[in-house]
């Protein structure tokens, strides 16, 4: 199977308004790694890459911000996200 058919391309830009780029660097920031994205409204990615940060967290109304987006982008797509998963009913049952 060809694992293109399982990706779908999305922009840097939509990635950020989801909330996940923040959360995902909140667990990075841990290790003294971010990711940068310096132009989110490109497909590619020259000016997205890994780099090392003195920096240990975000503000919090940053934080908040993006924990509100997350909220939002689970409500709107938890369904599909279930549904892609395809759980088995004895993963469901436990």
């Amino acid at each position: 199977m060809d694992h293109k058919e399982n990706l779908t391309k999305k922009t840097w830009s939509e990635f950020r308004s989801t909330g996940l780029l923040l959360f995902v660097n909140m667990l990075l920031h841990i290790f003294g790694w971010v990711i940068v994205v310096e132009d989110s409204d490109t497909y590619e990615c020259p000016l997205s890459y890994p780099a090392r940060t003195l920096y240990r967290g975000f503000p919090e109304k940053a934080v908040d911000s993006s924990y509100a987006r997350l909220g939002k982008y689970l409500e709107l797509n938890s369904k599909e996200l279930f549904d892609e998963a395809d759980y088995t009913q004895e993963e469901l049952n436990g």
